[in-house]
């Protein structure tokens, strides 16, 4: 490395010597001491507490994000998650007995969890220190070495994120790379033991075509367009409150953010003025001069989001913008259809797009239509709407009368289904993701069944009232 506290490598070699290294440390079998896992992961919560300013003031220069949502979404959560890893490891980590069949008498079975070996985390940029480091955490405690790519989009998170790593860890068991796309290609030509990829889908499917060439096994949480459904049953006042928060969080930045929404026509006109009030509750009359209203990553991303302003429907609240401080104001879009450009990609900003239905059914075979989304809320208090949109639509992961929430809770598996990722993560679940399941059968030595071998003339009768 050129700095001693960055975690800039000079080129290919230089990412292959530290692959390597770690490959070795793994080898030498520290990372299987649960005492061993417990040190690292106690290691990286003092270190974030000691970083934990310079972290705020970082997504404050990225991302203009307050302190106290940064806390809340970046920080805070990573605590409590380290926190129930320690708690619990020695649970994870013992082998599971399980039911072994009467045909081998004698016999038990258990599952043992292991570590992958050496995995390679790549991070985003919209919430780009909590997603560097929630999947760290897991794989620290599944027994893995770690390599993090933060996302370049976010220099000074990056930059905060390898002087933590080195001040905290070996690099020989857990190192921040940093660098631009072709040092993520470079990263992606290691013989890594497992990738967790966080990100786009378009650069999803390229980190598992590079996967796959190795048959490195993957977790891709990706995103997608993640519908809310607001039924003519609700409290519109709450609802409209609960979903602002969740759609301008992060300036709507936020994988799992409403993406658009699907209004029951009877309720439209009410349920718009109270997301207006809202809107306006959080951020007042003008969010673009708000300390606490985010900003959009960079130009590039801007442009493409003020895009979606030109691309058709009606614009009935906000739709104004400064590329100057990269802030657009919440917008609502009326009056679109599924074709326009608003409605194709997703969007991941602060545009709320609002179509209307009338019968449940409509939704469910709109949302059906399309790829399946990371999240879905619905907001009701009709059990049978409830049943039938959760049993007939699939989905990474949602809420019912609220938005995001899903997130904060460590014994529900954080993940996509087809186009919005494989693989899931949180509490236990990033303990699993992490590690392999190998499974054992140990047979008992103090007698034998003469019927498993081809000599026993009776063998096919018995093997007949065995096994049927």
């Amino acid at each position: 490395m050129s700095d001693a506290t960055s975690g800039k490598l000079t080129g290919q070699d230089e990412i292959s010597a530290l692959v390597l290294r770690q490959k070795r440390f793994f080898s030498e079998g520290r990372t299987l001491s649960l005492a061993f896992r417990k040190e690292q992961l106690s290691r990286l919560k003092a270190a974030v507490k000691t970083y934990e300013q310079e972290i705020l003031d970082a997504l404050l220069a990225d991302l203009n994000k307050a302190a106290d949502e940064a806390f809340m979404t970046e920080i805070g959560l990573l605590y409590t998650e380290i926190n129930e890893a320690m708690k619990r490891l020695r649970k994870w980590a013992k082998p599971k007995k399980v039911r072994t069949p009467l045909l081998f008498f004698g016999a038990k079975s258990y599952i043992m969890p292991e570590p992958y070996g050496t995995v390679l985390v790549i991070a985003p940029w919209n919430y780009p220190f909590q997603l560097a480091i929630a999947p760290v955490i897991g794989a620290i405690a599944a027994g893995n070495t770690v390599i993090v790519k933060p996302s370049e989009l976010t220099p000074h998170v990056s930059a905060v994120l390898a002087k933590l790593f080195h001040s905290a860890f070996d690099p020989a068991f857990a190192a921040v790379v940093e660098g631009e796309v072709e040092t993520s290609r470079a990263l992606l030509a290691q013989p890594f033991d497992y990738i967790f990829f966080t990100g786009s889908v378009a650069v999803g499917r390229t980190v598992m075509e590079s996967a796959a060439k190795r048959l490195i096994p993957v977790t891709l949480e990706l995103g997608g367009k993640s519908p809310c459904i607001v039924h003519r049953d609700t409290n519109l006042k709450l609802a409209a409150k609960r979903i602002a928060y969740g759609k301008l969080m992060n300036a709507g930045q936020t994988c799992v953010a409403p993406d658009y929404l699907l209004v029951h026509q009877s309720i439209k006109s009410e349920f718009v003025r109270a997301l207006k009030d809202a809107f306006r509750e959080f951020y007042g009359d003008n969010p673009i001069e708000s300390a606490r209203y985010g900003k959009i990553v960079n130009e590039r991303h801007f442009d493409r989001i003020t895009g979606y302003l030109e691309g058709g429907g009606t614009i009935t609240h906000g739709g104004r913008y400064d590329r100057g401080k990269l802030k657009i104001e919440p917008t609502l879009i009326e009056n679109v259809t599924w074709e326009q450009p608003v409605m194709q990609d997703e969007i991941f900003g602060p545009i709320l797009p609002i179509l209307t239905y009338d019968r449940i059914e409509e939704v469910i075979h709109a949302v059906n239509d399309r790829p399946k989304p990371l999240a879905l809320y619905l907001f009701t208090d009709d059990g049978a709407i409830e049943r039938d949109v959760l049993a007939r639509i699939s989905f990474g992961g949602g809420c019912v009368n609220d938005t995001l929430m899903h997130l904060g809770t460590s014994n529900l598996p954080f993940g996509g289904v087809g186009e919005s990722g494989m693989g899931s993560y949180h509490g236990k679940f990033s303990f699993d993701t992490f590690s392999h399941r190998k499974s054992v059968l140990k047979q008992t030595m103090r007698f034998d069944l003469a019927l498993r071998y081809p000599s026993d003339k009776s063998r096919i009768e018995l093997l007949r009232k065995a096994m049927k």
